[in-house]
Parts: structure tokens; C-alpha cells; sequence
């Protein structure tokens, strides 16, 4: 389609549409869902606005470089709402019609959604991601009759996850092993953190693209931490070069078409002394003690006050960094989190069948100490009906993660 005006949007379906990571049924399923929300909250059109809710209703996951991009889903409809510079790809890789919308007129992103919605409903919205100046602009474009917040409960409906979804994430922790297997093998007395990260994000980035080839890569990423640098868990990686007696932390994190899984280990260069042995060794003890709580019909309060009282006992539950594990899903460090399930104080959800959670207790124990340093291990679990199934192979612990060199 050739633009020949200066339109405010128009369809630009360039080419045929790829193949998603999901079927069409899938995205219904979803669509269907959601479309029973709209309808006990009698809401007409839900926008959404944030990366992790396009890319679960669409299949689009969207690069926004400072531009708004939308989902609009009505009873009838479901439209994704993309910018101009990427002309056709986000119609190639959405389930459901595309808009574009041009930057020749300011808000035309606003104009496109009306389109779409029309004026003076009740419209639904991401209340923890639309910022205050794209409220207003909702407000003065739609004139809606009222708005709703959706967000929490999209989550609750992105919390039980399809089996469809299952399969994505048991071949994400199956990518994220060979990542951990990678980085095992690169550490060396001298070898620099951003070398063996790159070493496990290689990895798995080939492990992707033979797994799934016609997905589209980007944003795998490895934190692989040393020394003082383990004592976050978020910590980026440098240049510090690995010593003999090194606490480290392996963490790899493969995305495929929006969808996060996760390995994470304590691992020492050559040998680990006895006062680190011990705090480690309790970390592991409490991360076993958190796998066999996992299970359909356990809080994550309870699943965490337990694991407190583990600690509480070894005078070290005041090294405890932050929760004991959380949802899988659409998420990234860039975007998503699925707040009603983390294993926190202040969390009551009960675990059902089809939920997907983590194990990771972490203690950082501070510099100057003996045995400092951030002591973390991480598994993924399926929440079936009797049980639940342990999806990570990358073995914890210390007769395979202390690394000879």
C-alpha cells in the first residue's frame, strides 16, 4: 500500500503475517477471557497499553523508543496500535488487525484508538503502566463515560498459565541450562565477567534459534556477578577479572517471543572456604525446604513464613535479600511482573494447578564479613494437581558448582 496523503493512520499490511509462537486458538482462548472480564464489568473497549498485555492478547512484543503503542480490544475487535517507523512488521507479527498511526500530527496514537473505541464508553486501562499525560490525552480523545482499571485483573487471568504456555517455558528453563552450562565451562582464573556472560548468552541464543526458527531474538541476556558483585541480584555485569576462591553468581535469562525463564547458581573458582561452605549450604538447605512447599493449595505467605523460620534458626534471616520466588510469564527486566504471585510476607494468593513459580532464596552476607558475598539458587516448578514438576536440570550445590581451574 502506497501512503499517498498525509493520513493520521491507515492499515499497512505489508506482506503475509508471520508464524507466532502461539496458534490463533491460543490468542482466542485469551481474547475469550478477557472478553468475559469486559463483560461483568460491563466495559465496552479495553486499552492497553503495556509491552507484557499487548504481547499476551497479540503475540506483538514492541519496541517503543519513546512512542506510545496500544492493544484495543473490543467485543468484536482486537486491533494493535503501532508506530509508523515500523511500518508493517507489528501487522506481520500481531494476532488480530493492525493500525499505523503517522507522527505527521501530534496524537494521531489517540486518534487511531478512537477509531477503533469510538467516544463516550466505558473503557478499561492499565492504571500501573499509562502514565498521567496519556490519562489525560485518554480522556480528551475517547471522552468516555467512565474508565475502569484492568490491570489487576489481567494479571490474575495471565497468573494461570495454558498448556500451550507450559511447553514455551519448560523449552525456556531447558535454554536457560544449556546457558549454565556454557558459563561453567568459561570460568577461568583471569577470564572477565562480560566473557563468560557472553560465552552463556551465546549459548542460548543459538539453543533459541534451532529450537524455534521461526521466532524472532532479542533480549537474552546473562548476569554473571564475582566478588563483591554478587551481592545483588540484579547487578550488571563488568569487567573484573575471576580469582582464585571467587564467590560468583551464574544467572541466565533466555527470552523467546516476549516469554522470561530463568537458572541461577552459586558457583566458587577453585574452592570455597568453610565459613562461605556453610552459608552456602544453608541456602540450599532453605531453597530444598521451599521446592517441597510448593505445592496446589499453598499460600506464598505461608510458603515464606516457613522459609523464614528456617533462616530465623540459623541467625541468618537477616541476610535474606528480598522474596523467595515469584510468577513466569510475560516478563523481562524491562517490563511485566505478575505481583499477586510472589513468595512474600504480604502475598496470600494460593498456588493452583497451572501456575508457574520460582524457588530462589538469596542471603548477601556484607563485605568485611567471612563468607561475603550474594549466595543464590533458583528453580522453576510447574504447579500440578498432586505435585509439582521441577523443570530446571542445572544441578545446585557445591560438588558440581565448586569449578576446578
Amino acid at each position: 500500500m502506497t501512503i499517498s496523503t498525509r493520513t493520521n493512520f491507515l492499515r499497512f499490511h505489508n506482506g503475509e503475517q508471520s508464524v507466532l509462537q502461539f496458534s490463533n486458538e491460543e490468542y482466542e482462548q485469551r481474547l475469550s477471557g478477557l472478553r468475559r472480564i469486559m463483560a461483568e464489568h460491563n466495559i465496552d473497549s479495553v486499552v492497553f497499553s503495556s509491552m507484557h498485555n499487548i504481547a499476551y492478547y497479540s503475540g506483538f512484543l514492541y519496541c517503543a523508543f519513546g512512542r506510545p503503542y496500544a492493544c484495543v480490544v473490543t467485543a468484536t475487535e482486537s486491533v494493535t496500535i503501532s508506530a509508523g517507523i515500523d511500518a508493517g512488521q507489528p501487522w506481520r507479527r500481531c494476532h488480530g488487525d493492525n493500525i499505523t498511526y503517522t507522527d505527521w500530527t501530534r496524537d494521531n496514537y489517540w486518534r487511531a484508538i478512537e477509531s477503533v473505541t469510538g467516544s463516550g464508553q466505558l473503557i478499561a486501562y492499565e492504571r500501573d503502566h499509562m502514565t498521567l499525560l496519556q490519562l489525560d490525552k485518554l480522556n480528551h480523545f475517547l471522552k468516555p463515560a467512565d474508565i475502569i482499571d484492568v490491570s489487576d485483573l489481567t494479571m490474575q487471568q495471565r497468573m494461570h498459565k495454558s498448556p500451550a504456555e507450559i511447553e514455551l517455558i519448560k523449552h525456556g528453563a531447558a535454554v536457560a541450562d544449556v546457558g549454565g552450562f556454557a558459563i561453567r565451562d568459561a570460568i577461568k582464573i583471569g577470564t572477565r565477567e562480560i566473557d563468560v556472560a557472553m560465552a552463556g548468552r551465546d549459548a542460548m541464543e543459538l539453543e533459541i534459534a534451532k529450537r524455534f526458527p521461526d521466532a524472532e531474538y532479542r533480549d537474552t541476556w546473562v548476569w554473571f556477578q564475582s566478588g563483591l558483585n554478587t551481592d545483588g541480584a540484579h547487578n550488571p555485569v563488568t569487567s573484573r577479572k575471576l580469582e582464585h576462591g571467587d564467590i560468583l553468581s551464574l544467572n541466565t535469562f533466555p527470552m523467546i517471543s516476549g516469554y522470561y525463564t530463568a537458572l541461577e547458581r552459586t558457583l566458587f573458582v577453585g574452592e570455597a572456604d568453610d565459613a562461605s561452605m556453610k552459608v552456602w549450604e544453608a541456602n540450599i538447605g532453605a531453597h530444598e525446604l521451599g521446592i517441597s512447599l510448593i505445592k496446589s493449595g499453598a499460600t506464598c505467605s505461608g510458603i515464606t513464613a516457613e522459609i523464614n523460620d528456617f533462616f530465623a534458626e540459623r541467625d541468618l534471616l537477616q541476610y535474606r535479600s528480598f522474596g523467595y520466588g515469584h510468577s513466569f510469564g510475560v516478563l523481562s527486566h524491562y517490563y511485566g511482573r505478575e505481583a499477586g504471585l510472589e513468595l512474600r510476607e504480604d502475598i496470600d494468593t494460593a498456588l493452583v494447578p497451572g501456575m508457574v513459580v520460582s524457588m530462589e532464596p538469596m542471603l548477601t552476607i556484607p563485605d568485611g564479613q567471612a563468607a561475603a558475598g550474594g549466595y543464590r539458587e533458583h528453580d522453576i516448578l510447574v504447579v500440578g494437581e498432586d505435585s509439582s514438576e521441577n523443570i530446571t536440570k542445572y544441578p545446585y550445590g557445591p560438588e558440581f558448582n565448586v569449578v576446578p581451574v
